[in-house]
């Protein structure tokens, strides 16, 4: 088999599917990038058999043929080269690889592709259209309050739900939740499914500017996002996503609305002041004024800063986790929030007062115990 290819097209596909790669795989051939090539089109795959993904681009060949060739030392080669026309030459017998460059050549060892997994084929799928802006918007806001504890599965990814009203994206690791609803993606019939995180982070990265579409497919086991000339299919999660919706506290009668940068970055001068431990910071809210304070007893720290804000309620007094609400106000972006309160123990909502078009976005994060 022989094939050439220009440098630069060949890495910028390369790196756009590499971080499914795991470097210490239990099975070697993991770690290698599978190469196929039909009717004058190569498609590169690349899996850790939870996720995989796939990019098609153009090659100068007159066979067909697949092979297995390491990821690593392949990439490596690849970022040190100008830009010019490779030929890549595969011994079928040996595996062997030879690149030839105008100046250079590489030998190295590849595998039998017909070691490499068999990646998964979509059936008895179904398909929803979603604009890569959209979808990327909804990652964006939803991935940092994903669950890394995996003795509960289902809050490690993302639920994604999906009805001809709408689609839901919701992320939770039970001190925070982000809930953004969708009217302008609809589906023909009610589902819902749980993508990974990892995936979804590989899928925030690899997806295209501007305003082309994504293919979603799924079924029970898997699903399949297709978009350009790159796919990423992964294997859902297989369990029961928790009753977000009772968790979300209703008639909140007390209301912040404030300028989200100054707050987001009053917060973090005061949590410098905070208990390691805990990050916790008290909220105290009296007619116009918001007064933020911390303090860490064990280094005789403390902090206090006061804000002007427009509050519609009764004077309250509430700890939260400093982190937590950074985080919140880094990912949303509008210049004015509102913040939802009932009681101290009661969880706080964070909304934007500026809405998206066709976008609902709504933000919990639970309450900490004040100390006394």
């Amino acid at each position: 088999m022989k094939f050439i290819v220009s440098t630069t097209t060949l890495l910028k596909s390369l790196q756009t599917i590499s971080g499914v790669i795991n470097t210490s795989s239990v099975l070697p051939i993991l770690e290698d990038f599978l190469f196929e090539i039909k009717g004058g089109k190569m498609t590169v795959f690349a899996t850790d058999l939870e996720t995989s993904m796939s990019t098609e681009l153009k090659v100068e060949a007159k066979d067909n043929g697949r092979i297995a060739i390491p990821a690593r030392i392949l990439l490596d080669t690849l970022k040190t080269l100008p830009e010019q026309p490779l030929t890549f030459k595969v011994d079928d017998k040996t595996f062997g690889v030879e690149i030839t460059s105008e100046t250079g050549r590489y030998k190295l060892s590849g595998e039998n592709a017909d070691d490499f997994p068999k990646i998964p084929q979509p059936e008895a799928v179904t398909e929803i259209n979603i604009p890569a802006p959209a979808l990327s918007n909804a990652i964006s806001k939803t991935l940092f309050a994903v669950s890394s504890d995996d003795l509960r599965p289902a809050m490690t990814g993302v639920l994604f739900q999906v009805s001809p009203d709408g689609m839901t994206f919701v992320s939770t690791d039970a001190h925070k939740l982000v809930k953004l609803t969708r009217s302008d993606v609809k589906a023909s019939k009610a589902a819902q499914f749980i993508v990974p995180k990892k995936a979804l982070s590989l899928l925030k990265a690899a997806l295209p500017g501007g305003d082309s579409g994504v293919n979603v497919s799924y079924n029970k086991s898997n699903a399949f996002f297709t978009f350009e000339n790159t796919k990423l299919i992964c294997r859902l999660i297989d369990a029961n996503y928790p009753d977000y919706n009772a968790v979300i506290p209703q008639n909140n009668p007390n209301t912040l609305f404030i300028n989200r940068m100054e707050l987001q970055n009053a917060m973090r001068r005061i949590s410098i002041y905070s208990n390691k431990t805990t990050y916790q910071v008290v909220l105290t809210i009296t007619g116009s004024e918001l007064k933020i304070s911390a303090q860490d007893l064990d280094f005789s720290n403390e902090a206090t800063e006061r804000l002007t804000c427009n509050y519609e309620g009764n004077d309250i007094e509430i700890g939260f986790n400093a982190r937590f609400l950074i985080e919140m106000l880094g990912v949303l972006d509008s210049g004015e929030i509102e913040i939802e309160l009932s009681t101290p123990t009661r969880a706080g909502v964070l909304r934007p007062t500026e809405k998206n078009e066709n976008e609902d976005l709504l933000m919990l994060v639970m309450p900490v115990m004040i100390n006394s």
